[in-house]
Parts: C-alpha cells; structure tokens; sequence
C-alpha cells in the first residue's frame, strides 16, 4: 500500500491512526464502526491505516545566536 511508505513501512497498528475509528470528546478513546469505544492504542484485524491522522511532531524552534557566539 503506497500510503504505508509516508510515515515508513513499520506502523503499529492503532485506533487512532485507523480509518474506522473517530476521536471521542475525552481523546484518550475512540469510536470504533467495528467495535465500539475502544483506547487509542487498541488495535484489531480490521485495522486500516489512515497516514493524515497522524499528528506531526512540532518543528524545532532556531536558536538565537549573538555576535560573540561568533568572535575567536
């Protein structure tokens, strides 16, 4: 499935990151069309992977350098 490669070819297999799942209100569980309310980190057979459910991590913020970080 070419969709697997966007995050790498080794994706475990959870709720959150599932077609057939929707967050909850509390986003500990989800709503499961094949099991019901299940944790995010449930998994089943039924698992299909969803990449844009994946949140990305936040990108690192620069660091500020000054003018004598530079001086010899």
């Amino acid at each position: 499935m070419a969709t697997e490669k966007l995050f790498g070819n080794k994706v475990t297999p959870a709720c959150k990151y599932c077609e057939e799942s929707f967050p909850s209100q509390d986003a500990e569980h989800f709503l499961c069309m094949k099991r019901g309310v299940v944790p995010g980190d449930h998994a089943c057979k039924k698992f299909r992977y969803d990449p844009l459910r994946r949140i990305p991590a936040r990108p690192l913020q620069p660091q500020k350098y000054e003018e004598e970080d530079f001086a010899i």
